[in-house]
């Protein structure tokens, strides 16, 4: 028996061959942009992933991989999915040279084909409904501009004592079981894995140019995430949090040593000074900016007082009293940095 298509779905079959065929011309539902740097042994489980998604087959979809300035084989490795990949959904490829999350990002928004944007980083395997959730959800709530992932930690070897009082640190969010909206005044962001932005919300009040660009290989100052989703925040957009949108963040042993996750704490709070003051009126920064300071002080000491020598023991504890020194020292950090950015910037080539 010859079965005949109805006239919707010859459309979503023409819609898929042509976005195959056409990725860079056709309007799609749905883009992911998966950041990376050095991502060749870890691309492939989250292509995988991807690969498995249920209930999408009315969606038309894309998948596109910034491969961040690396150094690795991580262009053959994506070449090779896009000559095997057997969906109606591409997988496109794109080099971003600047060294940075944020402009690995930015190159993602320019070029994807859809008004919803996906961000998975490199180490997070999203769930079989991933891209169905997160579709609906902001079908549903048309004023969110950010969506934020449930996401929990596959680790290689067992945390550190008392881990998950920095695990949100490592991009881990577990906030319940319904659906909650992130309130501008609780001064609370949820982390860039797993997120979904509306691309015309981004395009309109993120800047090109941000003054936290997220770790590189060299240095591990972030924050970048934090500063995009406040922009769109502030512009009036919702940021909420779906947990119908699950993600598994792959945490290797190297990322839960002292010396890694230290380093991670003292990044993430010589950025506190720029996400703490983004969303304050000018006038106010004097103020504000005296007040952090005494809570830091405050928080330090109390930190100090309670574990006295037990820090040198406790890795979680000397991790949240870098983050706390940090935090303290973060205005003088970065009004350090732009100096040295401007010195840079116009000073004259030498010879």
């Amino acid at each position: 028996m010859i079965s005949v298509l109805e006239p919707v779905d010859r459309l979503v079959s023409l819609r898929h061959i042509f976005s195959r065929l056409f990725p860079e011309k056709v309007g799609l539902d749905f883009s992911i942009a998966i950041p990376t740097y050095n991502g060749a042994t870890r691309l492939a489980a989250v292509l995988e992933s991807l690969r498995w998604q249920l209930n999408t087959y009315d969606l038309s979809w894309e998948i596109i991989v910034v491969d961040n300035n690396s150094t690795d084989n991580t262009a053959d490795i994506v070449k090779d999915y896009q000559r095997q990949w057997d969906l109606d959904s591409p997988i496109r490829y794109a080099f971003e040279p600047k060294q940075g999350a944020a402009y690995a990002r930015q190159t993602a928004i320019k070029i994807a084909n859809s008004p919803l944007v996906g961000f998975l980083d490199d180490d997070t395997l999203p769930g079989m409904t991933w891209v169905i959730s997160a579709y609906r959800f902001a079908q549903k709530h048309p004023n969110a501009g950010v969506i934020a992932s449930r996401i929990r930690g596959k680790f290689e070897t067992t945390p550190p004592q008392n881990f998950e009082r920095i695990a949100s640190l490592l991009a881990l969010t577990e906030r319940g079981a319904k659906p909650l909206m992130y309130k501008p005044s609780q001064k609370v962001i949820p982390p860039s894995a797993g997120m979904v932005v509306r691309r015309q919300a981004w395009l309109d009040n993120v800047p090109e140019e941000l003054v936290l660009t997220g770790r590189t290989s060299t240095s591990m100052l972030t924050g970048e995430d934090t500063e995009s989703i406040l922009h769109i925040q502030q512009a009036g957009w919702e940021v909420w949090y779906n947990p119908q949108m699950r993600l598994q963040h792959q945490i290797p042993s190297s990322r839960l040593t002292r010396n890694y996750l230290q380093k991670l704490c003292r990044g993430i709070g010589l950025s506190r000074y720029r996400t703490r003051m983004l969303g304050t009126a000018p006038w106010l920064r004097p103020s504000m900016l005296c007040l952090y300071l005494v809570n830091d002080v405050r928080k330090i000491l109390r930190h100090c007082f309670r574990y006295r020598q037990g820090i040198i023991h406790d890795d979680i504890a000397a991790c949240e009293l870098t983050l706390y020194t940090a935090s303290l020292i973060s205005p003088f950090f970065m009004a350090q940095r732009s100096i040295k950015q401007k010195m840079q910037k116009y000073s004259l080539p030498s010879g």
